[in-house]
């Protein structure tokens, strides 16, 4: 139950937040009104606050520094990592977010500073500046000194990038390789040269989905000439991914990513988001109705044609969305790029044939027993027909988007569906008409 369900008085809400875990009190904040967070935040023990801060969602956290008084936001921001500084920093108005970056630390203003120069969404916004180098000419006695000397500032000692006297890039080598050495050897023998380094301006996702793929703790990030400027970690990966997962999930439905969790967003603005598709999605169903209109005829003469519409436009719509999803998620991790259309195109149409064989087949025989041959035999064949054409159209449309530098997952499902149910229908009534000789 919520905090403000249970309407405590305030010595027991302090009981309370002195009781509870920090999972459970972020929870509880997270749900809270916006007037509120602020006024419970300054409930929180000294040894809580920073940790419950540190897990709350940017928007919120946001919302809490305005709250509260300068001198505890200064401290609160001086404690955070410089990435999600900069992103509770995007929350902020700019003088606001300009104010407090004057007056952090030195160390911790310059590597915010950094951050915040990349673009969003880019491998230098979510990078550490705070890592570990090592020299290609140190031995790994002097490595593992020099470890224990700055790891306690260090965003990871798991995996440590080796550059040269210019900061470039040359390899990286894991600690347990080092603790394992022999200590007269040089850690130019020792690491991984041939290592994936990302640049500050790539595509976090990008980034994310390669830590994810090979279970890397964390990659190089580099500026021109393979300057060594941050470093990505498997948490800071794994963060992105939820949050690419979820917005992807949204697009499938023809609605744009909220940006900050959802009792946060204007209702205004969820309408606003979800109104722009919808309507694009109406002009284009006009085209089911265009159809019908056309046919008109032919479902007079025979009404049962029009029981089976809802069968086979659904069918068409489902084989269609299951194609396209199956492209998004193949695109989005890779598996597929947009040179391999003509192979997807064989494949996806080979996928929907058979459907439609089995589908069709099993149609007839039911529909034989009901009807008449001939309006089986429409079934059947309009059955294999949409299929596949669902199928092939499916697979396509994200690879379009991608070209068209359109996002395929807002693209794909629901417009496939549309059209589909278009072109669905004109095969099904040009079938009937042919087999009915109209």
């Amino acid at each position: 139950m919520r905090i403000s369900k249970k309407n405590l008085p305030t010595k027991e809400l302090i009981r309370f937040l002195s009781e509870a875990s920090v999972p459970i009190i972020v929870k509880e904040i997270n749900h809270e009104a916006r007037e509120r967070r602020g006024e419970i935040f300054n409930l929180l023990p000294a040894n809580k606050a920073d940790k419950v801060f540190s897990y709350l969602e940017p928007v919120h956290q946001a919302q809490i520094i305005r709250d509260i008084d300068n001198k505890k936001a200064l401290a609160l921001l001086e404690k955070m990592e410089p990435d999600d500084r900069a992103r509770l920093f995007d929350e902020l108005p700019e003088e606001t977010s300009a104010r407090f970056l004057r007056r952090l630390s030195v160390k911790e203003r310059r590597a915010t500073s950094l951050l915040l120069k990349y673009p969003n969404e880019t491998a230098g916004r979510i990078m550490s500046p705070f890592f570990i180098s090592l020299h290609t000419d140190m031995t790994v006695e002097e490595s593992l000194r020099h470890v224990r000397t700055k790891g306690k500032d260090a965003e990871t000692i798991y995996i440590l990038p080796v550059v040269d006297q210019d900061m470039h890039l040359q390899g990286v080598v894991e600690l347990d390789k080092l603790v394992m050495a022999d200590p007269t050897q040089r850690v130019a023998q020792l690491m991984y040269k041939e290592i994936k380094s990302f640049s500050v301006y790539d595509d976090q996702e990008k980034v994310a989905r390669f830590i994810q793929s090979t279970d890397w703790l964390a990659v190089p990030i580099v500026e021109d000439n393979q300057r060594l400027v941050g470093i990505v970690t498997i948490d800071d990966a794994m963060s992105i991914m939820q949050l690419e997962e979820t917005e992807d999930i949204i697009r499938g439905s023809a609605s744009g990513p909220l940006g900050k969790p959802y009792l946060s967003v204007p209702i205004f603005r969820l309408m606003k988001i979800r109104i722009i598709w919808l309507s694009m999605l109406a002009i284009a169903g006009t085209l089911t109705v265009n159809v019908l209109h056309t046919f008109e005829t032919t479902l007079n003469q025979v009404i049962v044609l029009a029981l089976f519409i809802p069968l086979l436009i659904g069918i068409g719509g489902n084989t269609g969305s299951q194609s396209a999803t199956t492209i998004v998620r193949a695109l989005a991790v890779e598996d597929v790029r947009v040179s391999d259309f003509l192979t997807v195109a064989l494949r996806e149409t080979a996928v929907g044939i058979l459907i439609g064989l089995s589908l069709g087949l099993a149609g007839y025989f039911i529909v034989w027993l009901i009807f008449r041959q001939k309006i089986a035999l429409i079934i059947s064949f309009s059955l294999l027909a949409i299929c596949t054409m669902a199928a092939l159209t499916g697979s396509l449309m994200p690879i379009l988007a991608r070209v068209l530098r359109l996002d395929p997952a807002v693209v794909s499902a629901p417009f496939v569906s549309t059209i589909i149910d278009a072109t669905g229908l004109l095969i099904y009534f040009m079938i009937a008409k042919i087999i009915l000789n109209f």
